[in-house]
């Protein structure tokens, strides 16, 4: 599980992105800044990530269309998504917002700690998925390993049961066959 968890910053106004990436500076997360709603579905068709930070107000498709095709998309659906925005604290916004899938709604100018600490809550929550997706496929293929060997040795109790002057000599074949994975 080496993967580093990756954070979304999507705004349309460069400056913003810097910003926000100054604000995740430390935290274990890698930021992949993007300047459209286009871009950041783009950017999603190739990478995972722990949480999106999303502008509302974007020109061409904003904030609201473009969370509505993230959370559409089987792969990215359960991506946790705070939007940020510079608009007055309409409340219509925010519930627009919440409607369309987002977590949180946060209007600038907002206090970067906060921003921080939310962001490190998606981070560990996705570190922790990653974690038991890791412990469910080793699991599954220590189950898958069991399920040979107990066949394995069900069958080499058939051939002697059955009996036969290569009995033995045919069980002790599918045991180390088992026993060394051939």
């Amino acid at each position: 599980m080496g993967e580093r968890a990756k954070a979304l910053l999507v705004d349309d106004r460069r400056d913003n992105l810097l910003a926000l990436e100054a604000i995740l500076q430390g935290l274990p997360v890698t930021a992949v800044a993007v300047e459209s709603g286009e871009a950041a579905l783009k950017q999603l068709l190739t990478d995972d990530f722990a949480v999106i930070l999303l502008d509302a107000h974007m020109p061409n498709m904003d904030g609201f269309e473009t969370a509505s095709h993230i959370k559409r998309r089987e792969r990215t659906r359960h991506v946790p998504i705070l939007f940020l925005t510079a608009a007055d604290r309409d409340a219509q916004l925010a519930l627009r917002g919440y409607a369309v899938g987002a977590v949180d709604y946060l209007t600038k100018p907002f206090d970067p700690w906060v921003l921080r600490a939310k962001v490190s809550i998606f981070v560990e929550l996705w570190v922790k998925n990653q974690q038991l997706k890791a412990v469910s496929e080793a699991t599954k293929e220590r189950d898958s390993q069991w399920l040979r060997l107990t066949e394995t040795v069900d069958e080499a109790a058939r051939v002697l049961r059955a009996g036969g002057a290569d009995a033995a000599t045919e069980a002790l074949a599918l045991l180390e066959k088992a026993r060394w994975g051939s």
